[in-house]
């Protein structure tokens, strides 16, 4: 049996009025609520306990962690027993439907980040890739409680409803693809050519390096791509070679 944290305390006025919006989400997805506690819960982020020590229940990652897992066995499940094909494939199928950018389009689309309870600084924030975690976070804090409060076979309901349907349209244009993948396979397509990457220009100190790197076919620079690490400047620069040669 799940307890049932007294929610209310501790929250600032803003707070309240939040999470007594919850209700509105739920009608809003058509989930049927036996303990509303739990889904409140799901949309504490940490930051807002800094900011609110009184606060009388915990932030939602341990429900992200459970979220996490179930969501992970309802696509593979899904995946294996819809699908012949070998595993390699399946694994990269299914990495394109619950990485952080996927789950965080998909939030935004569940209009979830209206109910977040954040620090000041993490809602002045919108636009970065942290909001994008966080947004991830969040549904998966939300299809944990799904679980918890209504079973596997409530939680399969929603993910097949909200996150495995778009699987068509990710196997119809390639995007379970990464980029440089994608790029490669378009570059041997049109020109015949694999692509190569050449590291342009490093700057920064040692502990915040910030590397650029330019992709290549045959001698002629596509485009260039920046990245905390030279594989993440590879893949922002495959990307944009990507956007660069219109290859969708």
């Amino acid at each position: 049996m799940v307890p049932e944290p007294n929610i209310a305390a501790g929250f600032s006025t803003k707070g309240i009025l939040v999470m007594n919006k919850i209700t509105d989400l739920i009608e809003q997805l058509g989930i049927e609520v036996k303990n509303l506690e739990i889904f409140k819960q799901a949309f504490v982020h940490r930051s807002y306990l800094n900011e609110h020590p009184k606060f009388a229940s915990e932030h939602n990652e341990r429900l992200e962690f459970l979220g996490d897992a179930v969501l992970e066995l309802v696509v593979t499940k899904y995946l294996y027993l819809k699908y012949p094909n070998p595993e390699g494939e399946l694994t990269n199928w299914r990495a394109s439907l619950v990485n952080s950018q996927s789950l965080a389009t998909t939030a935004r689309e569940l209009n979830l980040e209206k109910y977040l309870l954040l620090s000041r600084g993490e809602a002045k924030d919108k636009n970065s890739k942290a909001r994008g975690f966080i947004l991830a976070n969040t549904l998966e804090a939300l299809i944990g409680a799904i679980y918890l409060d209504g079973g596997f076979a409530r939680a399969e309901e929603f993910i097949k409803k909200n996150i495995l349907g778009k699987l068509p349209f990710i196997l119809e244009n390639k995007l379970y693809l990464d980029a440089k993948t994608h790029f490669q396979e378009m570059s041997q397509e049109k020109h015949g050519i694999t692509p190569t990457y050449k590291s342009l220009k490093e700057s920064g100190p040692d502990h915040n390096k910030l590397f650029e790197v330019g992709v290549y076919i045959g001698d002629e620079l596509i485009a260039r791509g920046q990245g905390s690490s030279k594989q993440e400047a590879q893949m922002n620069a495959a990307q944009a070679g990507l956007d660069k040669k219109n290859w969708k």
